[in-house]
């Protein structure tokens, strides 16, 4: 796996030579809080599985041509309680299509059995991954923006596997015949116009 820090005109250039013609893309936001309304956006990184960008927004960097990504009908945008990243994005003024979220899905496939579906849960029960979730308290209204090693590393270690994880639900969802059940329920949490794909 890459992973680049796009703070340049270069770097977003570059990483959209592959992006931009990703059938899939994982998505994450990092945030100052909870709440859009008065909290900040710090990051946004993509990966699709191979290639991991981080957009470092905290430091003054644009969102440049990744804006064209998140707007791109063709790609699929995974992310992992979706709800959350759209309230900041589109509170930063950035049209978001085509969103599969792995939370709802793992919802629906984990009906009835009482099982959490937090992503670091559901990254080990699909693939042993133990996610570090230490560096996320860093995140707050005080932090220096500055994007470290270590933060970046834990920035991106969410991202690089959903893409992995939508493949591997949407097997599950067909083969227990749930996959109208789940592009329902997509539609009802984000709106039709964000669900343009099939499942």
């Amino acid at each position: 796996m890459r992973t680049l820090i796009a703070r340049t005109t270069e770097d977003v250039e570059s990483a959209m030579q592959q992006l931009g013609s990703a059938h899939v893309v994982g998505c994450d936001t990092e945030t100052s809080g909870f709440n859009s309304k008065v909290g900040r956006l710090y990051s946004i990184q993509f990966s699709d599985g191979d290639l991991s960008v981080l957009v470092p927004l905290s430091e003054g960097v644009g969102m440049g041509r990744f804006a064209e990504l998140l707007a791109n009908t063709a790609i699929v945008k995974v992310f992992h309680n979706a709800r959350f990243d759209l309230e900041f994005l589109s509170a930063g003024g950035y049209v978001i299509t085509s969103v599969y979220d792995t939370m709802i899905a793992e919802k629906l496939l984990t009906r009835g059995a009482r099982q959490s579906v937090s992503l670091a849960d559901t990254l080990y029960r699909y693939f042993a991954v133990d996610l570090d979730k230490s560096q996320r308290t860093r995140f707050t209204k005080k932090w220096d923006g500055i994007w470290t090693e270590d933060l970046v590393e834990y920035a991106v270690s969410d991202v690089v596997h959903l893409p992995r994880l939508m493949q591997e639900q949407r097997e599950w969802l067909n083969k227990l015949g749930l996959s109208e059940d789940c592009r329902e329920q997509f539609c009802n949490a984000f709106g039709q116009d964000k669900v343009t794909y099939d499942l």
